[in-house]
C-alpha cells in the first residue's frame, strides 16, 4: 500500500508540474502511468544525458551567439539610415534604440529566469495569450527566420557575383552555391558547438567594416576637395519624406533584433541568471559598431553610400572586404536555420528522444528539416523580386513585436509585481514599458506603410529584379 502511495504521490505531483509548466496542454495528456518503471527509469537517463548536452552554455558563448544573430552585413547598412535623417538623427536613433533593445532583452531574461521551461519566442506568449498566442507567435517566429535565412542567401549570392566578376556564369549557380554552404553550417545543433563559428564570424564583419572605413576615407580624402568635399549633412535633408524617415529608422530596428532567438539561446544557458552580462556586452559592441560604422563611412561618402556600404569602396577593395564577410554572410545565416530547426524538432518531437539528436534517426530527422528551410528560404530569395523590401515588411510587423511591444506585455502581465501606480520603481516601469510599447506599435504600422510604398515605387519605376534570373546584373 505504501509503495503504491509513492508511486501515486510521484505521479501526482509530474501531473501538477504538468498543469504549472504546461498551462494549455502543448505536451498532450501525461502518460507515466501507462510505462513500467523500469522503462520510465531508462526513459529518464535518456532524457538526463540529452538534456545535458544542451546546458553546456556559458555567458560568454551566449554573446557570441546573439552576436552572430545579430551583428550581420546589417550593419553596413546603417550609413544609408544615416544617410536618410542626418548625422545627428542617425546617432540618436542608433544609441536610443540600442538600449531600448538591451531593456527588453532583460525583461526577455527575466521571463526565462521566472519559467524555466519556456524554451522559445512561442512559449513565452503562450503564457500570456494561451494557446492562440503560441500558434500565431511559431507560425511567427519560424517564418521570420526562414526569411532572415532567405535574405543571407540573396546576399551570398550578390558577394558571390562581386568577388568573381564573371557576368557569363548564371547567377542561378551562385545562389545554389550560397544556400549548400547556409546548410551545411547550420547542422551543428546545440548552440555552444555553434558559438566555435560565431569567432569567425565576428572577426569577419569586424575587418570588412574596418576595411570598409579605411578604404572610404583614403577615398574621400583623395578627392577634390578631401573630407571637406564630401556631400554630408548633419541635419535631416529638407526634402525627407515620411516613409523614407520611417525606412531608415526600421533599418536600425532590424539591426536590434537579438531578441528573437534569445529564449532559444538560453535555454542552452548552464548558469540562466548570466545572460544580464551577455545582453550589455551584446549591446554595448552594437552600438559602438553600428554608431562607428553608420557615422564614419557617411562623413566619408556623403548622400551617395550604398547599402550595404562595402559598395562605396570602390572595385577592387569591395571585392576584397565582401571575400572577407563571406563567412559572416553565411554562418550569420545558418545560426537562422538552426534556431527554427530547434524550435521546430522541439515541437514535433516533444515527447521523443529524436528531439535530442543524438542517434540515427535524431540526425536523419534533423537534416531534413535543415533541408526543407533552406529550399524554401532559397525559393522565396530567388522568386519574389522585391524581396529586400518584403524583408521590410516582415522586420515591421515581426521585430516589433519581439523587440518592443512583446516585452512590454511580458513585463505588464509577468514580472510585474502590484500595481502599475504603486511605489516609484512601478510607476518608472510601467512609463518605459509603454514607450517600448508604443516604439513597436509605431514600427509595426508605420514601418509596414513605409516598405510597402518603397515596393509600389519600384513598381512604377520599373526597378524590379526578375524571378529566377541568371542575369547578375539584376542583383543588386
Amino acid at each position: 500500500m505504501s509503495y503504491q502511495a509513492n508511486i501515486n504521490g510521484d505521479l501526482g505531483a509530474k501531473n501538477y508540474r504538468r498543469d504549472v509548466e504546461d498551462p494549455y496542454n502543448l505536451e498532450g495528456d501525461f502518460n507515466g502511468d501507462k510505462v513500467g518503471m523500469g522503462n520510465e527509469l531508462e526513459k529518464e537517463a535518456t532524457m538526463h544525458e540529452g538534456e545535458s548536452r544542451f546546458q553546456r552554455l556559458g555567458w560568454k558563448r551566449l554573446t557570441i551567439c546573439l552576436i552572430v544573430e545579430a551583428i550581420a552585413l546589417g550593419s553596413l547598412s546603417i550609413p544609408s539610415a544615416f544617410a536618410s535623417v542626418g548625422m545627428v538623427a542617425g546617432v540618436i536613433l542608433t544609441v536610443g534604440l540600442g538600449f531600448v533593445a538591451i531593456y527588453t532583452s532583460y525583461v526577455v531574461g527575466q521571463v526565462k529566469v521566472k519559467y524555466a521551461h519556456v524554451d522559445h519566442y512561442a512559449d513565452a506568449v503562450g503564457l500570456i495569450w494561451g494557446r492562440f498566442g503560441y500558434e500565431l507567435v511559431s507560425v511567427m517566429f519560424v517564418l521570420f527566420l526562414v526569411l532572415v535565412t532567405g535574405s543571407h542567401s540573396l546576399t551570398g549570392t550578390i558577394a558571390w557575383i562581386r568577388i568573381v566578376e564573371k557576368p557569363g556564369v548564371c547567377a542561378l549557380v551562385w545562389s545554389v552555391i550560397s544556400a549548400v554552404i547556409l546548410f551545411l553550417l547550420a547542422i551543428p545543433p546545440t548552440f555552444a558547438e555553434f558559438a566555435i563559428l560565431g569567432y569567425i564570424d565576428f572577426v569577419s564583419i569586424i575587418a570588412a567594416i574596418g576595411i570598409t572605413i579605411i578604404a572610404t576615407g583614403i577615398e574621400a580624402s583623395n578627392a577634390p576637395g578631401g573630407l571637406n568635399g564630401v556631400n554630408w549633412s548633419v541635419w535631416p535633408p529638407a526634402d525627407l519624406s515620411f516613409s523614407t524617415a520611417f525606412l531608415a529608422v526600421t533599418n536600425i530596428v532590424f539591426a536590434y533584433s537579438f531578441a528573437v532567438c534569445q529564449f532559444s539561446f538560453m535555454s542552452e544557458l548552464h548558469t540562466p541568471k548570466d545572460y544580464v552580462k551577455s545582453i550589455w556586452a551584446l549591446g554595448l559592441i552594437e552600438m559602438f559598431i553600428y554608431t562607428v560604422t553608420g557615422g564614419l563611412v557617411y562623413a566619408f561618402v556623403g548622400q551617395s553610400v550604398s547599402s550595404p556600404a562595402l559598395l562605396s569602396a570602390g572595385s577592387l577593395v569591395s571585392r576584397v572586404a565582401f571575400g572577407i564577410a563571406l563567412p559572416v554572410i553565411f554562418i550569420s545565416g545558418s545560426i537562422n536555420a538552426t534556431v527554427a530547426g530547434r524550435f521546430i524538432v522541439g515541437r514535433a518531437f516533444k515527447n521523443s528522444s529524436i528531439r535530442y539528436i543524438n542517434d540515427k534517426k535524431g540526425w536523419l530527422v534533423w537534416i531534413a528539416i535543415l533541408v526543407v528551410q533552406i529550399v524554401i528560404a532559397w525559393v522565396i530569395a530567388e522568386a519574389i523580386p522585391f524581396f529586400s523590401d518584403l524583408l521590410g515588411i516582415i522586420s515591421s510587423l515581426f521585430i516589433s513585436g519581439f523587440s518592443f511591444y512583446f516585452p512590454a506585455l511580458f513585463w505588464f502581465l509577468l514580472i510585474k509585481e502590484g500595481k502599475w501606480y504603486e511605489g516609484w520603481k512601478n510607476i518608472s516601469l510601467s512609463l518605459l514599458n509603454g514607450l517600448c510599447f508604443l516604439i513597436g506599435v509605431a514600427v509595426l504600422g508605420c514601418g509596414t506603410y513605409a516598405s510597402v510604398k518603397d515596393i509600389i515605387d519600384q513598381y512604377s519605376n520599373g526597378t524590379v529584379r526578375g524571378s529566377f534570373t541568371c542575369d547578375s546584373s539584376s542583383y543588386k
